[in-house]
């Protein structure tokens, strides 16, 4: 493909060179550059892709592609352009043939829940019959293919190729976490979603975005970009689908407890297999079970119910999808080797989040509640107090520990969490404080006693812990197990006397 096919409706200043050689490939890495490709040049917050630019010209680079003018002359086209993410998100649109445009897709945006939206409409697709593909923060998934997720939403060049490759693979239809992050930085730029899904909007990635009001802008760029009468789902309860509904050029659609939702919850009755819920999606009763457990997920099934429908998928292909989720990882995942207590390993890193899954939990009428958690470091501090606070209102032990601390100091970032747990009870046996990981999961479940509940929050699905100088390998879910085992069959623990 020619450059100048590429560039098709990029935002160009100036063409320096060559004006039209043939492109081909796109890459935004120098080490990925091959012979005859564009290089995106990315300006980024630590570090300035035109550094690189020497060293793609060495592996073969025919173009470049940056905000910035050439230093020095160079043997290839150098395209300058206004914003160099959007212009990258564009010209990879137009390299992969517009795969949007071959294949509807999905995007769902949240604070909580995108992870579920995705796996349930994954599995209503599926159910329709056909390949679906589906990209989030637990690995890609390319009709029978899956890939590791580097990060929630890929890359502009990685997402558009994902996506052409989709439709190479036959793929019917596909289904995306949409981050802040992603809508903030252009990655889903040019993008023609079939349809738009919001969960719900709270605190999160205030390092990053600043405040809440910026927050809400990022996530209504998924919106305002929407074409014309596409499905845009909201959730009816919160606050935040009023204000996205009013930028939208997309059609309309509702959910949630609230009366006024076009797909309403009307019950929710849970049991040790998850729950019963019923829906009435237009004024038709819809009766599902699912293995998904918590009122949380009721919103998150009501919002891949309206969606799916919105998108012409039957009433049965809801049915049997929500059904067959059994469920997901790192999400309330049970750790179960026959312990006479109840282990759950989940994602619950916001103080919203670790509120929902402790009162889900809750809800399982456990003798005592048991809670492990901590907060990430070089990220948003003003949530630590909050998480500390939930805790110790829900929760009848608390055990403060890490959760990825990366540059910062551990005992101060459990300073911060301590704070928020004194500002609700001051029993000193109402929390504990362990920053190693392993020994606070190990504490918790030697605590834990006969019909008592251990939640393992904040991590949830991932392999590894991030310290300041190393990246180490380690599972909550492999943890509790191991530690699990060293004391099964006599597993009554001290909270059992």
């Amino acid at each position: 493909m020619n450059l100048s096919r590429v560039l098709e409706q990029v935002d160009v200043e100036a063409i320096l060179g060559p004006p039209d050689p043939a492109v081909l490939g796109i890459a935004y890495d120098s080490r990925r550059v091959e012979e005859g490709y564009l290089f995106a040049a990315l300006r980024g917050a630590k570090e300035d892709g035109n550094h690189y630019v020497p060293d793609a010209l060495k592996r073969g680079a025919r173009a470049i592609l940056s905000a910035t003018a050439p230093r020095v002359p160079i043997p290839a086209t150098w395209v300058k352009v206004a914003n160099d993410r959007r212009a990258l998100a564009l010209a990879a649109r137009n390299y992969y043939s517009r795969p949007d445009l071959r294949l509807p897709v999905t995007g769902v945006t949240g604070t909580n829940g995108k992870t579920t939206v995705v796996h349930l409409l994954e599995s209503i697709f599926q159910a329709e019959g056909g390949r679906v593909c589906a990209l989030g923060t637990l690995g890609y998934r390319i009709g029978r293919e899956e890939l590791r997720a580097e990060r929630t939403t890929p890359e502009s060049v990685d997402l558009y190729r994902m996506l052409d490759r989709a439709v190479s693979d036959g793929c019917k239809r596909a289904v995306m976490e949409v981050s802040s992050h992603s809508l903030a930085q252009d990655r889903v730029a040019g993008l023609e979603f079939a349809a738009a899904i919001f969960t719900n909007l709270t605190r999160d990635h205030l390092d990053f975005h600043q405040n809440m009001e910026r927050y809400l802008e990022a996530k209504s760029i998924l919106f305002r970009e929407l074409p014309a009468g596409r499905p845009a789902v909201v959730n009816r309860d919160d606050p935040a689908s009023a204000h996205l509904l009013s930028i939208t050029r997309g059609r309309p659609v509702s959910y949630g407890f609230s009366p006024e939702s076009d797909v309403r919850i009307q019950s929710f009755e849970p049991d040790r297999h998850g729950a019963l819920l019923t829906l009435n999606a237009w004024g038709r009763p819809l009766n599902l079970r699912t293995r998904l457990f918590g009122r949380p997920n009721a919103s998150n099934i009501a919002a891949a119910t309206a969606a799916a429908m919105s998108l012409e998928c039957s009433a049965s292909a809801v049915e049997a999808g929500v059904a067959e989720l059994a469920g997901i990882p790192g999400r309330l995942e049970s750790v179960d080797l026959g312990q006479s207590f109840s282990v759950y390993v989940d994602y619950a890193h916001t103080d919203d989040a670790l509120v929902n899954t402790l009162r889900t939990v809750q809800e399982l009428r456990p003798r005592r509640l048991i809670a492990v958690f901590g907060c990430g470091g070089d990220r948003d501090r003003t949530k630590r107090p909050l998480m500390g606070a939930a805790a110790a209102r829900l929760a009848d032990l608390a055990v403060l520990t890490s959760d990825n601390p990366r540059t910062e100091d551990p005992l101060e970032i459990l300073a911060d969490v301590e704070r928020g747990i004194r500002e609700v009870t001051t029993e000193s046996s109402r929390y504990r404080v362990e920053p190693d990981r392993r020994e606070a999961i190990r504490l918790a479940l030697t605590e834990a006693g006969a019909g008592d509940a251990v939640v393992i929050a904040g991590k949830g699905h991932e392999t590894y812990q991030i310290l300041r100088d190393r990246t180490v390998p380690f599972d909550d879910r492999e943890v509790a197990r191991e530690i699990l085992r060293t004391r099964l069959p006599a597993n009554s623990g001290r909270g059992s006397h």
